[in-house]
């Protein structure tokens, strides 16, 4: 077989916009997610409202599209 053909396996740790952080294993180590069980309206009960606006501007930006 091969060697060094596999991705690094190491600690990571996910952040969620609500600030929540967990730490796991993964092959990618910082992760960035918009919403989790601890912020989500079907888990919490609470209605929250999310910014609906510049949707398209906010994934032009990120993705780098003009």
């Amino acid at each position: 077989m091969r060697k060094d053909i596999h991705p690094k396996y190491g600690d990571a740790k996910i952040n969620c916009a609500c600030g929540k952080v967990w730490e796991t294993k993964s092959t990618i180590p910082d992760q960035k997610v918009g919403i989790c069980a601890a912020c989500h309206p079907f888990f919490t009960g609470q209605q929250k409202l999310v910014d609906t606006a510049g949707r398209i501007e906010k994934f032009r930006k990120r993705y780098g599209m003009k």
